[in-house]
């Protein structure tokens, strides 16, 4: 009995939670941050250590007693950093950027410090009010009709991500159409996108319970910029109804993964609104840049989708995760993801006076992330996001200008927002898989130095490198001297010495 005495004076001695520790270490936090900010060019951008490299450094078994938070910050430097890729860094320029800046940070401090749990209106109304103004604010921003907005007759919720936005839309539009043609029909539904379309929608389609035959990825030619042809997809969706398919959702994109396509929308839209079918786009990167006037003729025809989904923690600096979904219809959401559970029930939420969000969004537990955009907007203004965007698009201009100034090099298609997808071309006369050993011999070598991080993508049978500009600390200075590795490569690469 005396062990087990001491034992729980032991435990009655621990405060998870005491304010004054707290104001300590989030102190001692905060200057570990910065410090971090400010010397993240020192770090190697892509993490050089080797798969398992942390199991060496950390014991097998969490400590019994309590470690101190110094020791534990000493641990962040000398073992998690070196296993960072730096995402942050001035000079990370692969797949699409992380933004991040003050005001999200704060906004984040604030959302994790209340804890909110906001499912429904009642579990806190300032959560559930603060997220419809804020998507009101950035749908306004962006131009889009009052259908998408809660002063109309829509309304928009902030997902995780992209995948989220494109499955709860999908099935709401799947429930709508098996409520007039039957579940029994479900093998008959089909849907659409292009060869470009993100990878994840044929795992989300197979999610959703479209049978994996029914789910069409439309070629994309140079011809078009690899965007996809509202003519090919007329013939494929007449071709499935005289098959006896029923064609159910369409995913256009502004802005694919590999270069920055933007598929037409009013064209393709046209199509399908011929044939009944929903309209989703896929906004995720590029859509931000249309609080921009002269990007906005991009959403031209966007008044006949359905759903439209962009993520400001992509460009519009809000960190992870932020994915902005708007649709015209959103009781078709809450009919299709509705829970109401009895110790849900609340007056409230019976009166159908408020927005219940755990109807919008497969789960039911949701964060009180929408206090980072409302920071973000109100500390930067419209005016300071426009200067933004604008700012990556004139850094990658300059680097495309780069690219073209020497003719060892190519811009493969045309650049499109910050990204330039490029490639290293010295021998036009040499077969085309020697061209690609080349890229890949200059991409490995020019990540191997540390001092930049570049990704690689296929389009068309052509391997290309994509140079995507948009990491918040990015400056010019960092843009140029990223060339100048790149040709140092090639130099290396030509002569043979790799």
């Amino acid at each position: 009995m005396g062990s087990l005495e001491s034992n729980w004076a032991e435990s009655c001695q621990f405060k998870p939670l005491d304010a004054e520790e707290f104001r300590k270490q989030a102190h001692q936090m905060v200057d570990f941050i910065a410090d971090y900010y400010k010397t993240i060019e020192s770090y190697p951008v892509l993490s050089q250590v080797r798969p398992g490299y942390l199991h060496s450094c950390l014991p097998e078994s969490a400590p019994y007693r309590p470690e101190s938070f110094d020791t534990i910050l000493r641990d962040i430097q000398k073992h998690i950093i070196p296993g960072m890729t730096h995402w942050l860094s001035p000079n990370f320029f692969a797949f699409f950027p992380a933004t991040v800046s003050t005001a999200a940070f704060l906004g984040e401090m604030l959302c994790t410090c209340f804890n909110a749990v906001g499912f429904n209106w009642l579990a806190s109304p300032a959560a559930t009010e603060l997220e419809m103004i804020v998507m009101d604010w950035l749908a306004n921003m962006l131009k889009l009709p009052k259908t998408f907005m809660f002063s109309g007759t829509g309304g928009g919720v902030i997902q995780n991500t992209t995948a989220e936005s494109i499955l709860v839309t999908l099935i709401a539009a799947r429930d709508q159409a098996l409520d007039i043609i039957g579940v029994e029909n479900t093998h008959r539904l089909a849907v659409y996108g292009s060869d470009q379309t993100h990878s994840t929608f044929i795992k989300i389609s197979k999610l959703a319970g479209i049978s994996p035959r029914n789910i069409r990825s439309i070629p994309t030619t140079i011809d078009t910029d690899f965007s996809l042809s509202p003519i090919l997809l007329r013939e494929v969706v007449e071709a499935d109804v005289a098959a006896g398919l029923i064609p159910l959702y369409l995913c256009a994109t502004m802005g694919t993964t590999s270069t920055a396509a933007v598929d037409p929308i009013e064209p393709l839209a046209e199509v399908a609104n011929e044939h009944g079918i929903w309209v989703h786009v896929d906004a995720a990167y590029a859509g931000s840049a249309c609080i921009c006037p002269e990007f906005r003729h991009y959403f031209n025809g966007i008044e006949r989708v359905d759903s439209l989904s962009l993520s400001p923690h992509k460009w519009l600096l809000t960190y992870l995760d932020c994915c902005c979904l708007w649709v015209k219809n959103p009781s078709s959401l809450v009919k299709a993801l509705n829970t109401n559970p009895e110790y849900l029930r609340n007056k409230p939420s019976e009166s159908d006076s408020v927005v219940d969000y755990k109807d919008w969004q497969l789960g039911t537990g949701r964060r009180f992330k929408s206090l980072r955009l409302w920071l973000v907007l109100r500390s930067s203004g419209v005016m300071n996001l426009q200067s933004h965007i604008r700012s990556d698009i004139r850094l990658a201009k300059m680097f495309e200008r780069l690219v073209k100034s020497d003719p060892r090099f190519e811009v493969v298609v045309p650049r499109k927002f910050a990204m330039v997808c490029f490639r290293l071309n010295p021998y036009s006369q040499f077969y085309s898989g020697y061209t690609e050993m080349l890229n890949r011999k200059l991409l490995e070598w020019v990540n191997s130095t540390g001092r930049v991080y570049m990704t690689h993508t296929i389009v068309g049978g052509v391997y290309m490198l994509r140079f995507a500009v948009g990491a918040t600390l990015t400056e010019e200075c960092h843009v140029a001297a990223a060339w100048e590795l790149i040709m140092a490569g090639a130099e290396v690469l030509l002569k043979g010495d790799l």
